[in-house]
């Protein structure tokens, strides 16, 4: 019963814990304060993104979302595919989200199962997924 208990706690305490500060050089608090990247934070952020995104693949879409914050742009796509879109420089979307920006920004694609397979990069608008 002890042992029982020690697992149950063990378990609270680390599925309640915050999430973490950095991921390698990616510093992730100040790249979750700056939503849609309209402070600039994350612009100074991309080579540090990219250098850590073969850890990201394959995580489910709650640990990314645990780490990155919630996306600026959640879009469902085919066959049970989301997509969660973080932009990475200010743009047109930092005044009104729902017009087309071409401001860079990350693409991450999860599939059916909610595993995170594809990191894309684009300056385009987005289009229907």
């Amino acid at each position: 019963m002890k042992k029982l208990v020690l697992i149950l706690g063990t378990w609270l305490l680390l599925g309640c814990s915050s999430p973490p500060e950095k991921l390698g050089r990616l510093d992730l608090p100040k790249w979750r304060q700056d939503r849609g990247a309209c402070q600039g934070t994350r612009t100074t952020q991309v080579d540090d993104l990219k250098a850590e995104q073969e850890q990201l693949l394959g995580k489910f879409a709650n640990e990314v979302g645990v780490l990155l914050g919630r996306p600026d742009i959640h879009q469902l796509g085919g066959r049970n595919q989301k997509y969660y879109v973080y932009f990475l420089e200010k743009g047109v979307h930092c005044d009104d989200i729902t017009k087309p920006s071409e401001a860079l920004k990350v693409i991450m694609r999860f599939n059916a199962v909610g595993l995170l397979a594809e990191i894309t990069y684009q300056k385009e608008p987005l289009t229907q997924m």
